[in-house]
Formats: C-alpha cells, structure tokens, sequence
C-alpha cells in the first residue's frame, strides 16, 4: 500500500487568482469545473467577487504582478473578503508545464494549507500620501533631465556657465540663463547678473559667457528652460496636495494635533525638499511626538519618505525590528549548510525606503564631528569597506526608528548638536591649542580662555 502524507487546511473555503494583464484565473477548488476566467474591467471583478460568493469564498490569495492587481484588490477587500497578497516568487510552481490554469490551482492549494504569508501594505492615507511623493520624485528627475540638457546647449553655445558656477539653477545660473534666452549677448551684462554669494568674481564669469550665437542651439536652450519652469509649477502643486493630505492625516488624531516642536537651524534644507511644508512638525505629529530628525544623518526628505512609504501605523505592523530590517532588505540573508555558512548576503530587492536609509547613512560617514553612529560608520569602514558600512549604518538606522516609534522611545545623542557659530569657535580654540603645544607657550604666557 502507498503511503500518504496529508496536511492540515488552515483556510477553509480558500480562493487562488493568477493575475494577468488581460484576464485574471480564479480556483476555487482543484478540479476544473471550479476554475473560470474573467475579465480586467470594472464590471468584470465585480462579477468575480460575485463568484466567490456564490461558492461562500472566504480567503483569497493573489500575486503582486506589476499594478494589475490593485483594482481586484481594492474591491474584494470592499466585498468583505480576507485578501493575502503575496510576492510572486513565494508562488512558483514545481517544474513542468505552465500554464494560468495551474498557476491558479497551485495558490489556492498554497493558501488553503497556509503556506502563504502577505506582503506589508500600508493605510489608505499612508497609500496616498505614498502616491503624491513618489510622483513628486519623478518630476524631480524630470527636472533635472531638463537641467542637464540646458548644460548641453550652453556648451554647444560655448558657454561655459558650468564652470564658474556650482548649479547652473541657481541664484546666479538661472538669471544668466533666462537672459540668454532673452536674447542678451553682452558677456559683462551676464555677467553683472551674478548672486553676491557666488565664489567666482564678475570678470571671471564674462571670460565664460561668450557665445558662438548659434540660433539652433539657442532655441533648443529656450525650450528646455520652458520645461524646467512647467515642472517645477508641477512641483510646487505636488507640494501643495501632500501638504493639504498631511494636514488631513493629522487632523484625523487629536493626540497628533496637540504635540508641537521648535524648528531645527542646524538642519540643512536641501533644494529638492518641499518649501513650504514644515516637515520637522508635521513628523513630529505624525509619529505622536517621537523626534525622528534628532537622529544625525536624517534629512527632511528621509523623513518624509518615512511617512509615505510605511506611516506610523504600517511600522507597527511588523512585530519587531529584525522584520522591519528584513522587510527593507537591510538584513543578512544566512544561508546554512552542514553547519557552515554557505552565505551571508543582503538579499536582492529594494525600496524607496531602503534607499532614503542609505542616503542618510552615507551621510552619517561624512559628518565631521563625532558621533555614535558615525564611529559605528568608520569601524565598518575600516573593516569591510564603504559599501558594507553604508548598509550596515542603513540596518541601525531602521533599528533605532522602529524602536522609536513602537517603543515611544527618545533619541539619545551623547553629542548633541553644536550651532555652526559654536562649532566655528571649537575650531579656533583646537587650532590655537595646537599652536600652543607646538612652540611650548604656557597658560601663564598666554591667558586662553577656552570654553566657546
């Protein structure tokens, strides 16, 4: 006689869909008659989650294929159903021949026994809120598509704008450029338009302004202007609808309204970040008086892409901070054989979240003065390399927020953080001290008072 392994059923009455572009395949059962095909519009899902109440459908597993299963799942969660979204590679089938009938069959028969785990999705706000800055992240490359292309003319022009200034979107570049576009020739004109802040003097910036006049490159350099103007209006309007759905995620809490925090002037505002959306407080709100840019290394927009990704409910979500490093692809996946470790590499993938960390963690490598997490940074360095201490850092960084925000807990800084007018006299008094043990001049030669 054969022997039979059986397994539980851990999802009763338990659906499998294969998503596809065009149809999707629903299993409600393992023989054929339970399998049907339906359409991809709205009447059509509809219709679906019709079926699977006829047949008193309670569980339903799907794959995460591109966007196509963003509608279906928005409506059958409306229907009441209990949706398990799963990455696509946790549903591969055995080898053999493939087809969207069997694909279908094999998640239900996955779901019904349990062996499918969700994907993290956040709130309907958070989801949102995700929508308008990941497209605000797109018209920022949209801009600087355009930025680069303007270099490119001005180059083609002989002018060499590049070279004298830092941003040719700058104070200074963009008054040249506009008067370019204007038809102004006149190197010294030009060049009279510069920022008092610009390092490079009048005369040098007109040695770099003649043109060959080329009529060609200049309406092209016109047209790339017109451009970046019409995407930073876009911008600024993406702006205002993350501001107005943050004023209304807040809104929705009165815990949230009553906290509020001194502005940061040691926080630097980079020129992508949203000008007129105090992200310092609204965090501060968001995460019901948890301090996330106390933490060296955050910048406003890491922040933000902290509330859009994941959100202070969607942090909970994950029952502890190794899942939350997991989830980013921050953690070690150890892979075990005979005992020895066969390998320890990040695992593949990556999120918009994940990216912001390491930014924030390459920064951390940059700060001068010392810190904590920048002398973690610097002892990864010296052992492994940049590479490895970018990701290492990025891992601590996702610790400490998920524990400052489930636990409540405070960001504690043994440093602090100096004013750059204090950081400037710490300078001079190292710089003197040292003049002091170099040439052996004593307190009692020279009265030093040393305290900032």
């Amino acid at each position: 006689m054969k022997e039979q392994i059986s397994l539980d059923v851990v999802n009763k009455n338990a659906a499998g869909i294969d998503i596809g572009s065009r149809s999707h395949w629903v299993a409600v059962g393992q023989s054929d008659d339970l399998i049907k095909e339906f359409g991809v519009y709205n009447e059509n899902l509809y219709q679906l989650a019709d079926w699977l109440t006829s047949h008193k459908i309670k569980h339903v597993a799907m794959e995460s294929t591109g966007n196509y299963w963003q509608n279906l799942h928005a409506v059958l969660l409306s229907r009441g159903f209990e949706v398990t979204l799963c990455n696509g590679k946790f549903t591969k089938n055995i080898k053999g021949k493939k087809t969207d009938v069997k694909d279908c069959q094999w998640i239900q028969k996955l779901h019904s026994l349990g062996l499918l785990s969700g994907s993290f999705l956040p709130d309907e706000d958070t989801e949102i809120l995700r929508t308008y800055t990941r497209h605000r992240y797109n018209l920022i490359k949209q801009a600087a598509s355009a930025t680069k292309k303007m270099q490119k003319y001005l180059r083609l022009m002989n002018i060499r704008l590049d070279v004298v200034v830092k941003d040719v979107v700058g104070l200074t570049g963009l008054k040249i450029i506009r008067a370019i576009a204007l038809g102004e020739t006149d190197p010294e004109k030009l060049a009279s338009l510069r920022h008092y802040n610009c390092k490079k003097s009048e005369e040098e910036i007109a040695k770099a302004l003649h043109s060959n006049r080329r009529k060609d490159f200049l309406y092209a350099l016109k047209d790339e202007l017109d451009t970046y103007d019409f995407v930073q209006k876009k911008i600024r309007e993406c702006d205002d609808q993350i501001a107005a759905k943050l004023d209304e995620i807040i809104g929705k809490d009165p815990e949230k309204q009553e906290h509020y925090i001194d502005k940061k002037p040691y926080k630097r505002v980079n020129k992508n970040t949203p000008k007129d959306i105090d992200i310092n407080l609204k965090s501060y709100q968001m995460f019901k008086g948890v301090d996330l840019l106390a933490i060296e290394g955050m910048s406003y927009n890491t922040v933000l892409t902290i509330m859009s990704e994941v959100g202070f409910d969607g942090i909970k979500k994950f029952n502890s901070a190794k899942q939350f490093t997991s989830w980013l692809r921050l953690a070690p996946n150890n892979k075990v054989s005979g005992g020895k470790v066969l390998s320890s590499k990040i695992g593949k993938g990556s999120n918009r979240l994940k990216i912001a960390l390491r930014n924030a963690a390459n920064s951390i490598g940059n700060l001068k003065d010392s810190t904590p997490l920048r002398d973690f940074f610097h002892r990864i360095n010296f052992r492994k390399g940049r590479v490895s201490a970018i990701t290492a850092t990025a891992r601590k960084l996702a610790v400490i927020i998920w524990n400052m925000v489930t636990k409540g807990i405070p960001y504690q800084n043994p440093e602090g953080y100096l004013y750059l007018d204090q950081k400037r006299k710490l300078g001079i008094v190292k710089r003197m001290k040292k003049q002091i043990t170099k040439f052996g001049i004593t307190n009692d030669d020279l009265e030093l008072n040393t305290t900032p």
